[in-house]
């Protein structure tokens, strides 16, 4: 077939052609293995040097023209296509909610919401601070020192790159980064509690390489043990809902407070349920302590003047406890039959505790 004919014959073919599906059977008449260019091809290998060469030239421009049309019809066929599917495929958005259909509310969402609002009520204000941190603001301010576990490969995500002061970038580990920020942008006092994702290099059961935190930090003049530990009791006798819940601090060691503690909730423990308030139990929720004299020096503030408490907890966990959950992992599944059970009503979710 000439080459002439051949492109007449795919431009009728092509003209012809009303679908996705009938354009790519002309792709494969005219450019499959046994297609009518890919035949023409084959020719070439009886002909002298010279005709090969020309002859070859145009079959390579033929075959370059149809490969252009088929891709620009198939663009058209494809908007087409789609702007069928948007007619047909509308919903009417004003139309009453099928309640047997209605979303939910993701229980981190509703635990997330609940601690910020109870912390508010306690006059801290919420601050927000990046996920990509620099490795001074995640490890050194917080007097972290270089040889700490920490800072190794496979507890942080370093990134390639440095910041503008040549400082390396890590994903934040935790959000006390923020905390620096803070303090190191205006003069104290300090009462704050930071939401955020953080990122570690760890995943089971009960951890993700990804979750969130809340911490709090309150700088003034006066501040001790005494502050922290009603501020942290009466947040989590609201947040769990529990009125005679017990608490205890078991000293403990972070780089960046001084005395430093853990804190556990009374609780009982039958067949895998957790229930908090009651039996002899004991059960960890979050880590706690005054803000380090070096932490404050480093930021700015004089530690002979101004004292703190700073805590941390992580919002997956005090939100598995106060719900009754056991794997950490579902909360990230997008498993709708999870959401289902455990989510909330987005019209009935934020009935807070009267503070």
């Amino acid at each position: 077939m000439e080459i002439t004919q051949l492109q007449m014959t795919f431009t009728s073919a092509c003209a012809q052609a009303s679908s996705v599906k009938a354009l790519d059977e002309v792709r494969v008449d005219f450019l499959g293995k046994k297609g009518l260019l890919t035949e023409a091809m084959k020719a070439l290998g009886a002909m002298n040097p010279e005709e090969r060469k020309a002859y070859g030239q145009k079959l390579n421009t033929l075959r370059a023209t149809i490969e252009a049309d088929l891709s620009a019809q198939k663009e058209k066929f494809q908007e087409r296509e789609l702007s069928q599917r948007l007619v047909t495929e509308a919903v009417d958005i004003t139309l009453p909610v099928d309640g047997a259909h209605e979303g939910k509310l993701h229980p981190f969402s509703q635990g997330m919401h609940e601690a910020l609002h109870i912390f508010s009520g306690m006059g801290f204000e919420v601050v927000e601070g990046p996920d990509i941190e620099t490795d001074y603001n995640n490890f050194t301010a917080l007097n972290i020192p270089e040889s700490h576990p920490a800072r190794q490969m496979q507890d942080t995500f370093y990134l390639n790159g440095c910041d503008e002061k040549g400082l390396p970038l890590v994903l934040r580990t935790q959000t006390s980064p923020v905390q620096i920020r803070t303090m190191t942008g205006k003069a104290p006092p300090f009462k704050i509690v930071v939401p955020g994702r953080t990122y570690r290099s760890d995943s089971d059961a009960t951890h993700t390489p990804n979750f969130h935190q809340i911490e709090g930090l309150y700088v003034d003049k006066g501040i001790h043990m005494g502050h922290l530990k009603a501020t942290l009791y009466d947040f989590f006798r609201h947040f769990f809902a529990v009125e005679n819940l017990t608490i205890r601090f078991r000293p403990s060691y972070f780089p960046f407070t001084e005395p430093s503690a853990e804190m556990d909730v009374n609780c009982t423990r039958d067949k895998g349920i957790v229930r908090l308030g009651v039996g002899t139990d004991w059960l960890e929720v979050l880590g706690c302590g005054m803000v380090h004299p070096h932490v404050l020096r480093q930021c700015g503030v004089d530690p002979d003047e101004y004292q703190g408490f700073a805590f941390g907890m992580g919002v997956e966990r005090i939100t598995m406890l106060k719900y009754g959950m056991s794997d950490l992992r579902a909360f990230f599944d997008g498993d709708s039959r999870w959401s289902d059970h455990y989510g909330f009503s987005a019209s009935r979710s934020f009935h807070w505790a009267k503070w």
